[in-house]
């Protein structure tokens, strides 16, 4: 599967090259609060929002998903009465479509990130080989998370046709407090201890503060990962087993 859903990918690499400038945000938000970051009232250098935003743009890369979008269409087309027959869960298509994708757009990636190093060559930094491995690994949890997430969404189709309108409700929350507009340093104290008890942080913000060697409480970190992730596995399982009895084939 993998291997086929990369050659899919490949196929389209004229389009990845504009789902990849599609997550360039991060890098406009970095020129906006390095330069507001002059006047000295952030606590933070404009290096350091140089580094973080570029850390999330990384990090954004590694873990954006789409599943919602492409289930909901399975589910309305009936496009999913096949894919029951078989002996894989169809969730598996989704997994392989979206880490082949990854490894289908690293090229791109690499290119805009040396551009930006020779237009920033004061920010440029190096992990730490501790922090490089605990950034993969808290990647690897953050893009199942997320994908978990917006997967538990999907299955909403089963009862409704908008499953996607739900999820982009959600992703406006998203935005605000995973860090990818600002970090969480420019919250108010009480703001972010709340927010740090909400899975948002976990997608974006700390593994981009891992990146750039600079995050705290790792191993808080990590557990409240686990934690988010058995609850909306433990969700995602119900909904799907409860989704199969209302599910008719609408479009078969």
């Amino acid at each position: 599967m993998l291997s086929v859903y990369y050659a899919y990918m490949v196929e389209y690499r004229a389009e990845l090259i504009l789902w990849v400038l599609s997550g360039t945000f991060p890098l406009i938000l970095m020129g906006i609060w390095a330069e507001a970051a002059t006047s000295g009232r952030f606590g933070l250098q404009p290096t350091d929002f140089i580094q973080y935003f570029l850390a999330v743009f990384i990090v954004r890369q590694l873990t954006v998903v789409w599943v919602v979008w492409e289930f909901e269409r399975e589910v309305v087309e009936g496009k999913l009465s096949p894919y029951l027959l078989q002996p894989v869960d169809p969730v598996w298509r989704h997994v392989f479509s979206h880490v082949s994708e990854r490894f289908a757009r690293l090229p791109f990636v690499f290119l805009l990130l040396g551009l930006f190093m020779v237009l920033y060559p004061e920010a440029s930094w190096w992990p730490t080989p501790i922090n490089l491995a605990l950034t993969l690994a808290a990647a690897g949890l953050s893009f199942c998370l997320r994908f978990l997430m917006q997967y538990t969404f999907a299955l909403l189709a089963f009862w409704t046709e908008r499953a996607s309108a739900i999820e982009q409700f959600w992703f406006l929350i998203y935005t605000f407090l995973s860090g990818m507009v600002a970090p969480l340093e420019m919250f108010p104290d009480a703001v972010r201890e709340i927010v740090l008890w909400t899975p948002f942080p976990y997608l974006i913000y700390f593994p981009a503060r891992l990146l750039t060697n600079q995050a705290a409480q790792v191993s808080q970190g990590f557990l409240a990962m686990v934690i988010w992730l058995g609850l909306c596995f433990a969700l995602n399982r119900w909904l799907w087993r409860q989704g199969l009895k209302q599910y008719s084939g609408m479009g078969a």
